[in-house]
Order: structure tokens, then C-alpha cells, then sequence
């Protein structure tokens, strides 16, 4: 073999060497940017899982609260414990603190019904971006997701049950109350939990 067919050899080899970089270093890229763009994703769900849970979490407070004033003084407390008054007059500002606290803003939020259950559905986009790759737009390009979360009544009232008389009911779990309104004092009910579940739809 001589010299010059030796050169020859190694200056192809020296080029495949640089191509096969090349297309490495490019697929370590694109790994790198599908990675960037899987934990924005991420990371905007679970601010939306996060922000729908707090819209429904201050509805169950609100039907406690509305519980826990009714009794006694009108005929209408058996439909808060049924979770048929939820307003959602404070579940936006419960779901954008909770999106604020992961980084993300509240851009769309009403409210819905999943099988009956009264609920809420939560739309929110990333205050930050995906960032830097080769793929272009993504320096500017903000996540979104979205999320639905309801406020379940755990607890049975018999149909012929009387809400100016005394009535019994079990929750879910074997527990069993009974509420007397002639004899309510507030502070008798028990723990928001036990009354109503909160939880992502399905």
C-alpha cells in the first residue's frame, strides 16, 4: 500500500468520523428538546391538577360553611349536604393561588358536572417557556394543560328524611351522624373530609 492510498484511507475515515458526530450530537439534541418539552408538560399538568383541586376544595368549604349556617334556620340544609349549592364564588381565587404557586397562570376556569357531581374545570398556561433547542419557537413557547376536579357527597339521607326534624345518615366508611336541628350548635359537624371527597375526574 502506498503513502498516498494511506492518506487516501484516513481522510475518508477522518469524514465518516465527522458526519457520525454530527448526526449524534444532533439526535442528542433532539432528545435534549423532546426532554425539555415532556417536563414542561409535566410540570403545566400538575400545576392544573393542583389548581382544579383548590377550586373544588374551597367549594367544599363553601358547602360546609353554607351547611353549618342552614341548619335551623331553614328547610334547605338536607340540599347542602347533598352538594347541590355549590357557587364557586371563591374557586377562582383559590385556583390562581394554587397555579401561581407552580409557576403557571389560571387563563380559563368554569364550572361543570362529571356524573352528576358538581365541579370544576381549570385551564392554565406555564409562566415560563420550554427554552432553548433546535427546535425553533421553543424559547418562547409556553406549556398549557388542563384539569377537572369535582366535590363528591359522602354521605346518604333517606328520601322521606324531614330537615325540620331529626334525621340520621351514614357516610362513607360506616360512619353514621345524626343531626337535630332543634339542638345544633355550631361546631357539631363533622370534618369537611367526612362529609365531601374532593378529587380529580377521571
Amino acid at each position: 500500500m502506498t503513502a498516498r492510498r494511506l492518506h487516501s484511507d484516513q481522510g475518508q475515515t477522518l469524514a465518516i468520523y465527522i458526519w457520525l458526530t454530527g448526526i449524534l450530537l444532533f439526535v442528542a439534541f433532539a432528545f435534549f428538546a423532546f426532554a425539555q418539552a415532556a417536563s414542561a408538560r409535566n410540570g403545566a399538568q400538575s400545576a392544573a391538577d393542583a389548581a382544579a383541586l383548590a377550586a373544588a376544595q374551597d367549594a367544599r368549604a363553601e358547602l360546609v360553611d353554607g351547611l353549618e349556617l342552614s341548619i335551623g334556620g331553614g328547610d334547605d340544609w338536607l340540599d347542602w349536604l347533598a352538594g347541590d349549592k355549590v357557587t364557586g364564588v371563591g374557586a377562582r381565587d383559590a385556583a390562581n393561588a394554587l397555579a401561581a404557586e407552580n409557576d403557571s397562570t389560571v387563563v380559563g376556569l368554569g364550572a361543570t358536572e362529571v356524573n352528576g357531581y358538581p365541579g370544576f374545570r381549570v385551564e392554565i398556561e406555564t409562566t415560563y417557556t420550554v427554552g432553548d433547542s433546535i427546535i425553533p419557537g421553543t424559547e418562547s413557547q409556553h406549556a398549557k394543560a388542563d384539569a377537572t376536579a369535582i366535590v363528591r357527597p359522602r354521605c346518604d339521607v333517606a328520601p322521606s328524611a324531614e330537615p325540620e326534624k331529626s334525621v340520621e345518615f351514614e357516610c362513607d366508611g360506616g360512619e353514621a351522624f345524626e343531626i337535630d336541628p332543634e339542638d345544633f350548635e355550631l361546631g357539631d359537624l363533622p370534618d369537611a373530609s367526612v362529609l365531601f371527597s374532593v378529587h380529580l375526574a377521571d
